[in-house]
């Protein structure tokens, strides 16, 4: 399946648009990421807990996009566009949510 930013692809030609598709994957942070990511803030680099974590949420929201994609019939999914937010929780923690969507289509 190709997955693309782009709403065209060279040298292929679209020949049916079968609708639009998303994918969203909500994964929880833990107490801890969160405090070692604190850390990491007043001490400066990048917190490596959270980008594995960011790069799983975003690969799943892709793959359930890909998985609706099949289920329409295409063969590729233009227009992709992805969504970052974080969710606050009650009991102070935070859950990272990634959405993802675009239009499938047929490529001939």
């Amino acid at each position: 399946m190709l997955v693309t930013t782009t709403h065209s692809i060279e040298g292929r030609r679209i020949v049916a648009y079968k609708g639009l598709v998303g994918g969203d994957a909500i994964l929880g942070a833990n107490m801890f990421r969160d405090f070692f990511a604190g850390i990491r803030d007043i001490l400066g680099g990048r917190s490596g807990s959270y980008e594995k974590v960011l790069r799983k949420a975003k690969q799943e929201a892709i793959d359930d996009m890909i998985e609706q994609a099949r289920e329409f019939g295409a063969n590729a999914v233009v227009g992709v566009d992805l969504d970052y937010e974080t969710i606050q929780i009650q009991e102070g923690g935070s859950m990272l949510m990634v959405s993802a969507s675009g239009t499938a289509v047929v490529l001939e």
